[in-house]
């Protein structure tokens, strides 16, 4: 997420279809891992041992790695490795608006035996509590949800966390956290070249996985992305298929979420995050639209169940999404509700247009 944003215009210009070797690097395929860390639904314990105080204290432009310790408990067995760590991202990394910054775990300089859970991980986010762990835990659901449409998206998994601070020997109360899958990992398993060039145009995207994850967009409320400044997005040049696809990441600015930090882009003129746009290109047919909504609504019950049956979140969250979401239905099942909802770009006075910029984090 971005500290700083350029705002501008899309103006058309002229784009070639580019081939992977001018735009990319390809990324070494990884170690096959043993248990995969993300191929469990089982919530992990981890404690993070050193100078956390020094840690947390590093919030700088260019933060340094620390080294650390970590303890993880996971389907009763422990492992102990080291790592080092580094505080990350832009807005959530500064003081004034988190507590606690993002974290980012690199294990490539320590050795990790090849039955630990953490085996064939070299680099990892970690997602941390910024102003309460519940929000963590609907960022988390964002994630999962996302992975019931298409293998290509980011893999994660919760863990609870404290921190044992080795300066005055003090241990944290424990707090939900996950981790996120590194992009070269996910690129290695879709048989992808990771694209790094910005200012593409989106239709050089993969129409179908471009329709599925700007409705998905919609549905959860989020506008805080754009393909032309890979703004919260990767790309991925399918190697097989030789077509790209776009996938999405830092969801904590959704409506699905609703961080009390979360405030829209200042252009698209909306008075919440929670207020819906559609953010695709112009369609002058909705019915290539139709594909995508057939996917939403034989997903539907296993999206409402990832809220209704959760018994981390709480209630009146649970109220908020259902009815959240029943909105979003609405759209799609009501024909002139949808025709105003996904013909919004193609209207020369609104907000379909801008483009936002953004760091990555």
């Amino acid at each position: 997420m971005a500290a700083f944003r350029i705002i501008l215009v899309w103006m058309p210009v002229l784009v070639f279809l580019l081939t992977p070797a001018s735009v990319a690097f390809q990324m070494d395929p990884l170690p096959n891992q043993h248990q995969g860390l993300f191929d469990s639904e089982e919530v992990i314990g981890i404690s993070l041992e050193g100078d956390i105080r020094t840690l947390m204290r590093d919030r700088g432009e260019d933060p340094s790695y620390h080294f650390m310790k970590i303890h993880v408990q996971n389907a009763g067995l422990d492992e102990s490795l080291d790592l080092r760590v580094r505080v990350r991202g832009n807005f959530r990394r500064l003081r004034e608006n988190c507590d606690t910054p993002p974290l980012r775990f690199n294990f490539s300089r320590h050795e990790v035996p090849e039955h630990s859970l953490f085996a064939g991980q070299r680099s990892l986010k970690l997602v941390v509590p910024c102003k309460g762990e519940e929000y963590v835990l609907r960022e988390y659901l964002t994630y999962k949800m996302y992975n019931l449409f298409t293998d290509y998206s980011f893999k994660v998994r919760l863990v609870h966390l404290t921190y044992h601070d080795t300066g005055n020997n003090q241990t944290s109360d424990p707090e939900y956290a996950f981790l996120i899958e590194h992009k070269n990992s996910l690129a290695s398993r879709s048989n992808a070249t990771l694209i790094e060039r910005m200012n593409l145009r989106p239709e050089i995207v993969d129409q179908e996985a471009f329709l599925r994850m700007s409705v998905f967009a919609y549905m959860i409320g989020n506008t805080d992305w754009s393909v032309q400044y890979l703004h919260n997005m990767e790309m991925l040049f399918l190697n097989d298929e030789k077509v790209y696809v776009a996938v999405p990441y830092d969801f904590d600015l959704v409506g699905l979420v609703s961080s009390p930090y979360a405030r829209p882009e200042q252009a698209l003129r909306l008075r919440s995050v929670r207020e819906r746009v559609f953010r695709g290109y112009c369609l002058e047919d909705l019915s290539v639209l139709e594909p995508a909504f057939k996917q939403f609504q034989e997903l539907k019950p296993e999206i409402y169940k990832m809220i209704t049956e959760n018994p981390l979140l709480q209630e009146r969250y649970i109220d908020f999404a259902t009815n959240y979401l029943d909105d979003f239905y609405d759209t799609l099942d009501n024909p002139r509700k949808m025709s105003r909802a996904f013909s919004y770009p193609c209207d020369r006075f609104g907000t379909g247009n801008v483009v936002i910029s953004g760091m990555q984090n």
